[in-house]
């Protein structure tokens, strides 16, 4: 009962909206903010491809990994993680960090729509309509 009273009176979004203030500060940590940032997100990639090989199994989700309808998307997730750490730790070059990232966003929300039938060729379609 007290969870539904928090959520109508508002108190868990403020709760929410302070954790993703808390995690967005990190960039402006001087020196190691921006590190603690990839590193957490990264992390937190990592961990989200971990439970879905938790629910299904490691091979069996393996395998629907490498199928040929997502291995371009995995692929390209997998290499803008690791490019995405390389930046930060290897080259040490922020602003490609920070790319990279940008770059997992968007190749592991190509990679998560693929599990849904029909939606990345309703979203290519949608796409060249608007491009038009």
């Amino acid at each position: 009962m007290d969870k539904l009273k928090s959520v109508l009176s508002g108190d868990e979004a403020r709760r929410d909206d302070r954790t993703v203030i808390e995690g967005v500060c990190l960039l402006f940590l001087p020196r190691i903010g921006l590190t603690l940032f990839i590193v957490f997100y990264s992390f937190g990639n990592i961990c989200a491809l971990g439970s879905t090989m938790f629910l299904m199994g490691p091979m069996k989700q393996l395998k629907k990994m490498c199928d040929k309808t997502r291995a371009l998307a995995t692929a390209i997730m997998i290499t803008c993680l690791v490019l995405t750490l390389c930046a930060a730790f290897w080259w040490k070059n922020f602003g490609l960090a920070l790319l990279f990232c940008i770059l997992q966003v968007l190749s592991f929300a190509w990679y998560s729509l693929s599990y849904i039938p029909f939606v990345r060729e309703a979203i290519l379609k949608m796409l060249s309509v608007c491009m038009k």
